[in-house]
């Protein structure tokens, strides 16, 4: 079996280098993006710097701690405030009485200093502060240091990047490798026939596939290791270079991202031998013999019904978070993996649809014919082809096209939520003065609100403090479902739909952004959710401390501008601030857009490229009768070319059918959000991608011919 097994690999080399590339690749990909995870699990430790003299700090309370019900026990939940306490005044007097105090940095926005620092005792110091403080010594003290927690928050985008194209990775080599076994083992059908003829048994050549699976898997995941090992380094820089992580991220030397990319590597390629390695069992003695070269039994049993699975799957999870959680459908991680079970499932029933879409096909003259009859016969050969093309041109438009909609539904939104003619942005604004008459100019502040959900948990809400609710009411466009804007007061609150409690009338109790409360506000307005930035809206007497950072401003004419502009911030129209504020994309988030198509459109071409290979160097029998029948050698290479380029219209096709269904669901939880439909399909990338998967299958497929037509 053994010398069976490593001849057939040496004879059939050229079959098995498409599928040991992209196994490698999977392999290297995988251990690269396990490095990369790995290192954004924990930020470094860095030094204190406001405070690297005091052996002891002495901090204001940078935490909201209440009490909430897991089960029959109660249990403190903390939620981090925007910014620390002020020490208490009468605490830092006696502090002052027996140390010397180092305050480092002003006072915080409610006066006083929110950290000192001391040469003290720091037993001595707990035992003075108690709680009415925080004491921090060793390496805690840094989180008395501006931001502390920056450095955690700038591995989250990251994480969560890696994670997705570690997951693509996954899906798409999954895919590449089992469909490349799958399309191998339907064209040595005959050889299989001929192997039954000399006596093996089925068992023998099922073992003989699994046993040349494992070989290519121990290989290949042991060359995708080293290339992982090598890329990690390549890959951190490239992510440091644009933007996508902070300067000081660096891969670690973890081990396990190597045991889960090689174990991941040898299981894919003997799960897709497996399914294919049962078929091939079933070939009896003569039967590969006088099978016609139209295909039958192109859609087993088992691929059917996972196929199946995962379009019903990949629909009804698609649907349920329409109706149930639609503002889940907003988020990057719904986006990104709910269309990869549509696309799979599409995918693996492809061979159903490819015989139908080419028989409506009204291809002119003979070529044309033989383009839509072969395509239409060799159902095998055109899923092949196709279904890669479909896995890229769908990813391709459901991740750009998704992405693109909701950034472009919350700058429509943003700017249809305002009738100011002038917005100004900037950090800690200065009030407007001097404006002309007729001017409505409304300031807001950034701040946040603590509300408990029910009796198990705290929520932090990102709000806004209004300075006058007037012009404030005058100049809004909300969605307002319920109640009116007007309302709004120092006793009040307006809330969204998100919230419990959400009943014009009703109280909602409420911890302020400095941990003061609780503050129990009336409900006068409520409103949509919309795309996750409406609301809630307090008065400033409700967000101690917070800096204005946002001035909407409509009539007055050019003097009204002159004085906005004292307020030392960013003056724009109100368009120009919607799109300033909501760009079509980031280059951090296009960056990472591309790479994860990357990886799909690198994993279709080798694809591609070896199931055309493959295909076109078994056919020289059948283009040896095209030619006796009187074919030219050019009339040929259209026939070979044309049925490549078809299965790929095909393919790209059912790609933008998934994205339809996508988007079209996208779209659809927007609505139910009374948020902006303003859906972006990316012509452009799906466009690039399908002519890419093209002009390789024309490639791959007449350099084969060429050389059998000599």
């Amino acid at each position: 079996m053994l010398t069976v097994v490593l001849s057939g690999l040496r004879a059939r080399w050229a079959s098995f280098l498409g599928g040991f590339l992209a196994l490698a690749l999977g392999v290297g990909l995988l251990v690269t993006m396990g490095l990369g995870l790995s290192a954004t699990f924990h930020a470094p430790e860095r030094s204190p710097q406001r405070f690297a003299s005091s052996p002891v700090v002495v901090q204001g309370q940078d935490r909201l701690t209440l009490d909430v019900r897991r089960g029959p026990d109660t249990v403190p939940v903390s939620q981090r405030l925007d910014r620390p306490q002020p020490v208490d005044k009468e605490l830092l007097r006696e502090l002052r009485a027996r140390w010397t105090v180092t305050v480092s940095g002003g006072p915080s926005s409610s006066g006083g200093p929110d950290a000192v620092g001391l040469d003290a005792p720091a037993a001595e110091v707990r035992a003075l502060v108690g709680d009415r403080a925080r004491v921090l010594t060793g390496d805690e003290r840094r989180n008395a240091d501006p931001d502390p927690e920056r450095d955690a928050q700038a591995l989250v985008g990251l994480n969560a990047l890696l994670g997705t194209t570690g997951g693509v990775t996954a899906f798409v080599s999954v895919f590449v490798v089992a469909s490349t076994f799958a399309f191998a083992v339907a064209l040595r059908r005959r050889e299989f026939g001929l192997l039954r003829t000399a006596g093996a048994t089925p068992g023998q050549v099922r073992r003989m596939l699994l046993a040349e699976a494992t070989a290519l898997g121990v290989l290949a995941s042991a060359a995708g290791c080293a290339l992982g090992a090598a890329g990690a380094p390549v890959l951190a820089r490239a992510l440091v270079d644009g933007g996508l992580a902070p300067e000081w991220f660096a891969v670690g030397d973890a081990v396990w991202p190597f045991h889960l990319a090689f174990w991941t590597g040898l299981t894919v390629a003997l799960a897709g031998a497996v399914a294919a390695s049962r078929r091939a069992g079933k070939v009896g003695p003569t039967a590969a013999l006088r099978e016609a070269d139209v295909d039958t039994d192109v859609l087993p049993l088992g691929r059917a019904l996972l196929g199946t699975g995962l379009l019903l799957t990949g629909l009804g999870l698609l649907v349920w978070t329409c109706v149930t959680e639609p503002s889940e459908l907003l988020k990057r991680k719904t986006y990104t993996t709910l269309p990869m079970l549509l696309t799979g499932g599409v995918a693996l029933l492809s061979p159903l649809l490819v015989r139908p879409v080419a028989r409506l096909l009204r291809l002119r003259g003979a070529v044309g014919t033989l383009v839509r009859e072969n395509s239409a016969a060799s159902v095998r050969r055109t899923a092949a082809i196709a279904a890669p093309v479909l896995v890229t041109v769908a990813l391709a438009g459901t991740l750009f096209g998704s992405a693109a909609s909701v950034t472009r539904t919350r700058g429509v939104e943003a700017r249809e939520q305002t009738s100011a003619q002038y917005v100004v942005s900037g950090e800690e604004l200065r009030p407007v003065t001097g404006t002309p008459d007729g001017a409505v100019v409304s300031p807001t502040a950034s701040t946040s609100l603590f509300v408990r959900d029910g009796a198990e948990a705290v929520v932090k809400y990102g709000a806004l403090a209004v300075a006058d609710p007037a012009a404030f009411a005058e100049l809004a466009r909300l969605p307002v479902v319920a109640g009116d804007l007007r309302d709004l007061d120092d006793r009040s609150i307006v809330v969204n739909e998100e919230f419990e409690r959400r009943r014009v009338g009703e109280t909602v109790e409420v911890w302020r952004a400095d941990g003061s409360g609780p503050v129990r506000l009336r409900v006068v307005a409520v409103l949509a959710l919309g795309t996750g930035d409406n609301g809630p809206y307090v008065t400033r007497a409700n967000a101690p401390g917070a800096p204005l950072d946002r001035i909407d401003a409509r009539g007055g004419g050019a003097a009204t501008a002159r004085a906005l502009e004292a307020s030392g911030g960013t003056v724009r129209t109100a368009d120009a601030w919607a799109a300033a504020a909501h760009p079509a994309s980031s280059p951090q988030t296009r960056l990472g857009m591309i790479l994860v198509l990357g990886i799909a459109l690198v994993y279709t071409v080798i694809g591609l490229a070896n199931t055309l290979l493959m295909a076109t160097s078994v056919r020289g029998g059948e283009l040896a009768s095209l030619r006796l029948a009187g074919a030219t050698r050019a009339q040929i290479l259209r026939v070979v070319t044309g049925e490549a380029a078809l299965a790929t219209a095909i393919g790209t096709l059912l790609g933008l059918g998934v994205t339809a269904a996508v988007l079209g669901t996208l779209g659809a939880g927007l609505a139910s959000l009374s948020a902006p439909v303003a859906l972006v399909l990316p012509w452009a990338t799906a466009g690039a991608a399908a002519a890419v998967c093209a002009a390789v299958a024309v490639a791959a497929s007449a350099l084969p011919a060429w050389r059998l037509t000599r």
